[in-house]
């Protein structure tokens, strides 16, 4: 845990290794490198914590307003216990130096981190239009403008991403965020993959993965190669780009189906059905873009983007001034959600104590929304979603009997459903029957880490781990109570 913070420092002498362009060997070199975005001295307490923007395995992304200043960010908080026993590391401090060195207006920017004993924390920029996923699923599915307005605002994003050597490899509509004007900002670069030749710096214990064909990203979006096991290009990206334009404007991805074995069957076997209502040149650029070899894919041949930027597609488009054009209006978000941080932090305003040392919920107040996105961690539970339907607490916990217990993934959505799934065999193990009358379904909080789902027939008894069993409570109260 040390080190870990020690190479959160603002300021590191680096040595970074690289072929010679000739072959015939290896070049030095040695630098200083100052991080733009410095390491503060802040604690959790100087912000004031609002709505959750989205979950992960091991951080969350939440809506923080600097006390002093009034400064909004989206602030991006890492279990570093997780961090550390899932030996992820290297690929948060990797997305901590990429973020650090790009500047883009279609990019997120990184404004400062710091942490505490529990945790590490970036401060980002705040995108308040929420995601581009939303946006699909409020609106059903984008008009061909509409998805031709943001498709080349990601273009214009990855052509400076890729041009600087670096690959992002989890384009999806879930990561591609809008500021409140409407405008899209890639983010998430938790799964970032610097090229050989890349001009970003990197530090030598800060690396993805050793070879660039590691499986990363969301099943739906994954190209070909890479479930073949080859090495990653840029042409993986343009894949996701051409499966993202096709979720905008039919709704859904292009390759969904009941599993993800399923969904990478039909991605090898490049199975994908075309709407009728699909003009002539979307097809034509997203069935190129999800053309079976990389390099043939528009942007990833000799050409470069600029094969890519001159598609009948985008004939509309000025390229010189995207980010003065007026975006689509946004639908609005239905409600807003409050979050307190009684897991993190180390001062007592973030976490009352109890006896035996465990720590007791801080409930915020306001109406439920969509709390956990589904992303690179968790996309496999999407297959147990309906159309439309979003997830609004998610995890996994035990699931208590007698004498044994088995973990389960326990999903409760905004339909409302509340399912537990065997996260090895991806089957629903159970169905709690949703009612909003308490009498009928009820749930009982023993202790930070302890709950019962009651029902007429029923008492279900879980162990949650991370200590949220008062918020799973007030996850199911406020949805009967909407």
């Amino acid at each position: 845990m040390l080190e870990m913070e020690k190479d959160f420092d603002s300021k590191v002498k680096i040595q970074r290794t690289s072929s010679s362009s000739n072959g015939a060997g290896i070049v030095q070199r040695s630098k200083s490198f100052v991080f733009r975005a410095p390491q503060e001295n802040y604690t959790i307490q100087d912000f004031e914590l609002g709505k959750i923007y989205g979950v992960g395995s091991y951080s969350k992304v939440v809506r923080a307003k600097k006390k002093d200043t009034g400064v909004v960010y989206a602030l991006k908080i890492m279990d570093k216990k997780f961090i550390t026993k899932e030996n992820k590391t290297a690929y948060v401090k990797l997305e901590r130096i990429v973020l650090d060195q790009l500047e883009h207006p279609g990019i997120v920017r990184l404004y400062f981190t710091f942490q505490d004993s529990f945790s590490l924390y970036m401060a980002l920029e705040s995108c308040e239009g929420g995601e581009l996923f939303d946006q699909i699923t409020r609106k059903g599915r984008l008009t061909e403008e509409e998805a031709r307005f943001y498709a080349a605002e990601v273009v214009d994003a990855l052509e400076y991403i890729h041009g600087l050597g670096v690959i992002h490899r989890d384009i999806k509509p879930e990561n591609l965020l809008l500021t409140a004007e409407g405008h899209i900002k890639i983010a998430d670069f938790g799964s970032v993959k610097p090229m050989q030749d890349s001009q970003i710096t990197v530090l030598p214990n800060a690396a993805s993965d050793d070879k660039a064909c590691t499986f990363v990203g969301t099943a739906a979006y994954v190209p070909p190669e890479v479930l073949n096991s080859s090495p990653a290009t840029f042409g993986n990206d343009l894949w996701a780009l051409g499966c993202t334009l096709y979720q905008m404007l039919s709704g859904t991805s292009p390759f969904k189906d009941a599993s993800e074995w399923l969904i990478f069957q039909r991605i090898i076997a490049r199975e994908i059905r075309f709407p009728d209502y699909f003009s002539d040149e979307a097809r034509d650029l997203i069935d190129r873009l999800l053309d079976l070899d990389p390099s043939r894919r528009p942007g990833a041949g000799p050409d470069g983007y600029a094969i890519l930027k001159i598609h009948p597609f985008f004939k509309k488009v000025v390229w010189d001034n995207l980010r003065t054009q007026t975006p689509p209006k946004l639908a609005l978000e239905p409600g807003e959600s409050s979050w307190s941080p009684s897991h993190i932090g180390d001062g007592s305003a973030a976490s009352a104590r109890q006896p035996d040392g465990t720590a007791s919920s801080s409930e915020g107040t306001g109406s439920i929304t969509r709390l956990a996105s589904i992303d690179s961690f968790d996309s496999k539970w999407q297959q147990f979603l309906d159309p439309g339907e979003s997830v609004l607490m998610i995890s996994m916990v035990k699931k208590l009997q007698k004498i044994t217990s088995k973990k389960v993934q326990l999903i409760l959505t905004n339909k409302p459903k509340l399912i537990y799934v065997d996260p090895s065999k991806l089957i629903v193990k159970g169905n709690i029957i949703w009612s909003d009358n308490p009498n009928d379904l009820s749930i009982q909080v023993t202790s930070p880490s302890h709950f019962k789902i009651c029902t007429p027939k029923k008492v279900m008894s879980f162990e949650d781990a991370k200590q949220r069993a008062s918020i799973w409570k007030k996850a199911i109260e406020g949805l009967q109570n909407r």
